[in-house]
C-alpha cells in the first residue's frame, strides 16, 4: 500500500505528463491546506479566497518545473508564502474596486494599518531576541525540532517559548487594541 507522499508524487508525475485529472486532484487536495495556511496567518478575511486561488495558479504554472515530485507541498507552501508577502507588503488587493468606497475608507484604512503594524512591531519588540527569532522561524514554517537544532535547545523548550511568546504578544496586543478603540471613538 502506498503512503500519502508516494500517492501525491505519483499524481505529480502523471500531472506533469499531461493527465488533467491528476492535476485537478492535486489542486483540490492542496486547496484546504492552503486555506488553513492563510486563515491561520490573516484570519477569516475575504482575501483568503483570492490568496488561495492565486497560490493554486502559481502551483499550476510552476508544477512542470518541479524537480522532485515528492516536494509538491513544500513547493506550494513557498508559493503561498510569496502570496502572503505580497499581501503584507500592500501589493495585493481586490481586482475590482468600488472607487467611492475606496475614497471614503482610504483614510481610515491607512490609520488602522499603520496602527496595526506599529502594534505588531511593538509586541514583537517586547520579546527577547531569541524568542523573536524562534517566532520568526516558526512563522517561516520550520518544525519545533528543526528550530531546536538551530538555536541549540530542546523541542520541549522551544514549544514552551513559543507558547509564552504568543501569550505575551496576545496580552500586549489586546491592551493596545483597547487603547486604539478608545482613541478611535473619542
Amino acid at each position: 500500500m502506498k503512503t500519502d507522499s508516494e500517492q501525491i508524487a505519483g499524481l505529480v508525475d502523471r500531472a506533469n505528463d499531461g493527465d488533467e485529472q491528476s492535476r485537478d486532484r492535486l489542486l483540490r487536495w492542496l486547496e484546504p491546506v492552503l486555506r488553513g495556511f492563510f486563515v491561520k496567518r490573516i484570519g477569516l478575511r475575504t482575501e483568503v479566497d483570492d490568496l488561495v486561488q492565486n497560490t493554486l495558479v502559481r502551483v499550476h504554472q510552476g508544477m512542470p518545473r518541479l524537480r522532485e515530485s515528492g516536494s509538491l507541498k513544500a513547493f506550494s507552501m513557498k508559493a503561498a508564502l510569496f502570496e502572503l508577502q505580497d499581501f503584507y507588503r500592500g501589493r495585493y488587493g481586490p481586482k475590482e474596486r468600488n472607487l467611492l468606497d475606496e475614497i471614503e475608507l482610504e483614510d481610515v484604512r491607512t490609520r488602522v494599518q499603520d496602527a496595526m503594524s506599529i502594534d505588531i512591531e511593538m509586541a514583537l519588540s517586547s520579546l527577547t531576541p531569541q524568542a523573536r527569532r524562534i517566532i520568526e522561524l516558526k512563522e517561516y514554517g520550520y518544525k519545533y525540532s528543526e528550530i531546536a537544532g538551530m538555536v541549540g535547545s530542546t523541542e520541549a523548550a522551544i514549544k514552551m517559548q513559543v507558547k509564552r511568546a504568543f501569550e505575551k504578544m496576545r496580552d500586549l496586543l489586546a491592551a493596545i487594541s483597547v487603547l486604539f478603540i478608545m482613541l478611535l471613538f473619542r
